[in-house]
């Protein structure tokens, strides 16, 4: 497992070298990332499975079912709850029997960065919340590693990477249609030539209690998780790496979870469930006219 450099290492600060500090030693040595493991497959896995179950709808298993991995799965997902991929790993756990050690790249700027973001990282994710990305501009050598240490981890058969994409949340908007996809993304899949598989949610919120409770009365919007099958990127690994052809990479994948998304969409109105389309903003019939409302799109350094 690559090393950070020590300029790499100066760049961290204080708490958040100390919490970077903590989650490296447990995701860097076997014995500690196999009882990390053990209390994810069993305990953590178990009560969100139990907190969700009511409202989850799985579509694509078959293509979970079809997988052998003789190297490491980059599962790559959208982004717009913060517990989209603790609900994914459940499935993970439950339908397959593969899974060794699990790793989500996450931002520095809550979980590393303070109290409460570590506590989540250590109590509800056992330090799996690895390895953080630095979001300011003056740090950003340091995402290099995170880059390197998250292609070297996909080398390992058996080892799953979570990541999002779009590299930050999608807050409002349609969601069926996603931010665009970060550049450090093409260049993991460039790097580790991992096996890539596009996931699809929709229909979690961000107040766990809230999410929590209408899984229990069952009145809360059902959750759909749809597996799509790996992506075929060879044509654009075989060519020398680039920053215009981590692009292309970045742009397959993002392209593949809208396409998982207009699939999802359309089986929820087949079904008879909420599609949780936003439809676009239009100007008022009348009155003084008025700028449109555009959400800002920001383009994480990694």
């Amino acid at each position: 497992m690559l090393s950070p450099t020590p300029e790499q290492l100066k760049l961290l600060k204080g708490f958040e070298r100390a919490a970077f500090g903590i989650a490296d030693a447990v995701n860097r040595r076997p014995s500690l990332k196999r009882v990390a493991q053990s209390f994810l497959k069993v305990l953590a896995q178990s009560w969100i499975h139990q907190c969700t179950k009511n409202l989850l709808r799985l579509q694509g298993l078959e293509h979970l079912a079809a997988l052998t991995p003789d190297r490491g799965v980059f599962v790559v997902c959208n982004h717009r709850s913060f517990f989209d991929l603790y609900l994914m790993s459940t499935v993970l756990f439950r339908k397959t029997s593969w899974v060794r050690k699990l790793f989500f790249p996450v931002r520095s700027t809550f979980f590393y960065e303070g109290p409460l973001g570590v506590v989540v990282n250590g109590v509800m994710a056992a330090w799996s919340m690895y390895p953080p990305v630095l979001r300011d501009r003056a740090r950003k050598a340091f995402n290099e590693y995170t880059v390197g240490c998250t292609a070297d981890l996909l080398q390992e058969a058996g080892t799953v990477v979570g990541y999002h994409p779009e590299g930050t949340r999608k807050r409002v908007g349609d969601p069926y249609e996603l931010l665009p996809a970060a550049l450090g993304t093409g260049e993991i899949i460039h790097r580790a030539r991992p096996i890539v598989l596009p996931v699809f949610t929709l229909g979690m919120t961000n107040d766990i209690r809230r999410q929590i409770a209408g899984n229990f009365t069952r009145k809360g919007d059902p959750i759909t998780l749809r597996f799509g099958a790996p992506l075929e990127l060879g044509h654009l690994t075989a060519q020398p790496a680039s920053p215009e052809v981590y692009r292309q990479l970045a742009d397959a994948v993002r392209e593949a979870l809208m396409a998982l998304g207009r699939e999802d969409r359309a089986w929820r109105i087949a079904q008879g469930l909420p599609d949780l389309h936003v439809p676009a903003l239009v100007p008022p019939a009348v009155g003084p006219p008025r700028e449109l409302e555009t959400e800002t799109v920001r383009r994480p350094s990694l």
